[in-house]
């Protein structure tokens, strides 16, 4: 009897230990049902539903063995070509427009940060236009004190 209830515990016959899968359910669930026969359709005369068709053949597509193919000395990054050097002598817009700014009363400070809320920029000239920003916000809160003190 304590062999009996050693083999009952296990799995059974050695083909089913063997099978591995995701879905291959627990020893003890019941089989699947075998599918029901269908039952055949009554004509309703000689006018029905149109019988469906098959779908139609569609040619696959002939890909690239080796990815995609690229132009030598073209660089593209997000499906838009970019440049190798920066403008204004290599600094970029938004350094220029920072450096300017000092001598021009920060309006190119200003004209920086609208750049930068408004429109698509370089991802390596972002770091100059930020520093437009933060000397325009700067330049406000000098031109804020100024006004309040004279006033006052």
């Amino acid at each position: 009897m304590n062999d009996e209830g050693r083999n009952r515990g296990s799995s059974g016959d050695q083909q089913q230990q063997n099978q591995y899968g995701t879905f291959q359910g627990v020893a003890n669930y019941p089989p699947p049902r075998p599918p029901r026969p269908q039952q055949p359709q009554q004509h309703r005369g000689s006018m029905g539903l149109p019988q469906p068709s098959p779908p139609p053949s569609i040619p696959t597509p002939q890909y690239y063995q080796q990815g995609y193919q690229t132009v030598p000395g073209y660089a593209v990054a997000d499906g838009r070509p970019v440049r190798d050097e920066l403008p204004c002598c290599g600094i970029g817009v938004g350094w220029f427009l920072f450096i300017i700014g000092f001598f021009l009363g920060a309006v190119p400070w200003y004209a920086g940060f609208i750049i930068l809320a408004f429109s698509r920029i370089d991802y390596r000239e972002k770091p100059g236009y930020i520093a437009c920003s933060i000397g325009a916000f700067l330049a406000t809160i000098a031109l804020l004190v100024g006004l309040i003190a004279k006033a006052g």
